[in-house]
């Protein structure tokens, strides 16, 4: 069963360290418009796990610059509060502990949703039971 309490309005979160932030919610348009944002940003790496983490930096980034609204607790180096820009949130988001919980309190909600979906078993005699092949090997 899918349970529709996921967060339909604005919304703080806590970061930790004194940080917070007013997100939008995370709907189904606002990620597939970071996923599209993510897929524009280039990935250096040529090693496997790193381009992986790279991506995923880059999805957090474009969920952080579309969902976030406004941010308490961030300062510059003199300790002044800083005005929320999308390099700012970049900046914020590249703090490992930041891009965690950040993750982790808006992101993942929707991923735990996503895996509520997949956990039913297919159907025996459905569209999803395993049918005979049509077509002939390939020759290799």
């Amino acid at each position: 069963m899918i349970r529709l309490d996921l967060k339909r309005e604005p919304h703080w979160l806590d970061l930790g360290h004194g940080v917070r932030v007013h997100v939008r919610p995370c709907t189904t348009a606002l990620m597939m418009a970071a996923r599209a944002e993510a897929q524009r940003s280039p990935v250096p790496s040529t090693n496997d796990a790193q381009a992986a983490g790279e991506r995923t930096a880059a999805l957090v980034k474009a969920l952080g610059r579309l969902g976030i609204q406004a941010w308490e607790g961030v300062g510059d180096g003199d300790g002044e509060p800083v005005l929320l820009t999308p390099e700012g949130i970049d900046a914020l988001l590249d703090l490992w502990p930041m891009a965690e919980a950040f993750e982790r309190l808006y992101l993942s909600p929707a991923l735990l949703l996503d895996d509520e979906k997949n956990a039913c078993a297919p159907a025996p005699n459905g569209t999803s039971a395993a049918g005979r092949d049509t077509a002939a090997p390939v020759p290799r």
